[in-house]
């Protein structure tokens, strides 16, 4: 990948690249602080007191990740979340819905957050630097306009009190955001859900088992393989050609591009300041081990 790695500003280009960087560098931060209650005990303590099943994470993610949307659908939940099958998404929504109201899952989430970071951080959790990030961080959740439902239904909740919880909730805002706005490129680049899939393994993002969890039958990945060869976007052995390099490089740009409007309300400084204040959290999370090493969304490789 070239996106991000001129850093300089002398140019309308140049600095383009630079505002790329600096959306990419922030989301490789964030993730791991929105990530880690989808995998803490604490939320798992939660999700099971609110009648969950805890044999998989399943259960809770939908109910945590889909509780802003309100009671939706399973139609509604499988095009916001882009990447899983519908036959996935069937088995746990509506029921989600069923063993909880969205307001009762949004309340438990927001004391899984809490927990969940007093567990990692421990009276860290509640240093000034907390709530200086969830200032900064608020401010570029607060300058995102809505890219898609996630973003949208997670910008109109509440802001919580404590500043652990706040800086989640904009961690999620700004994620969400992001991932709208990457289905957007996707979806311009031409690329259905599951081809969304394969082509990402297709450049190594991650091995094509990884994504089993979206639940794409084997028929349906091939299917998929077959299209984008169609196009000369794989070879034979599956690995994506040239094109289809280029084509999901221009996934990555784009999206980069749409996730750096709202960070543009910060100074240089205050991103510098925001990204200092947000490693302990970083580091806590990738720390505990909780998080996969190879993750969907190919953190580390694209």
């Amino acid at each position: 990948m070239t996106d991000g790695t001129n850093t300089g500003t002398g140019t309308g280009t140049d600095a383009g690249a630079a505002e790329r960087a600096a959306a990419r560098r922030m989301w490789h931060l964030l993730e791991p602080l929105h990530a880690v209650v989808y995998y803490a005990p604490e939320a798992y303590e939660e999700a099971a007191a609110l009648g969950y099943g805890t044999a998989e994470r399943w259960p809770a993610y939908f109910a945590w990740r889909a509780a802003p949307l309100g009671p939706a659908g399973a139609a509604e939940t499988t095009a916001a979340f882009h990447s899983f099958s519908p036959d996935v998404v069937a088995r746990y929504v509506p029921e989600s819905w069923r063993i909880a109201a969205p307001a009762a899952v949004l309340a438990a989430r927001t004391r899984a957050v809490t927990r969940t970071y007093a567990a990692l951080l421990g009276p860290e959790a509640h240093a000034p630097g907390v709530a200086e990030a969830a200032t900064l961080a608020r401010r570029v959740a607060e300058a995102a306009v809505p890219a898609g439902p996630l973003s949208a239904a997670n910008a109109a909740l509440p802001w919580p009190v404590d500043p652990a919880a706040a800086l989640w909730q904009a961690a999620t805002v700004i994620r969400e955001h992001r991932g709208d706005g990457h289905l957007a490129a996707l979806r311009e680049s031409g690329l259905d859900p599951v081809e969304s899939l394969v082509s990402f393994a297709a450049i190594g993002a991650a091995p094509p088992e990884v994504f089993a969890s979206r639940g794409w039958t084997p028929a349906a990945w091939e299917a998929a393989r077959a299209r984008l060869a169609a196009r000369g976007l794989v070879d034979a052995a599956g690995l994506a050609t040239e094109a289809g390099r280029e084509l999901r490089a221009q996934v990555e740009r784009r999206t980069d591009e749409l996730a750096a409007a709202p960070w543009r309300v910060l100074s240089e400084d205050e991103r510098e300041r925001l990204a200092e204040a947000l490693e302990p959290f970083w580091v806590a999370a990738i720390g505990s081990g909780l998080l996969p090493g190879v993750n969907t969304l190919g953190i580390g490789k694209v």
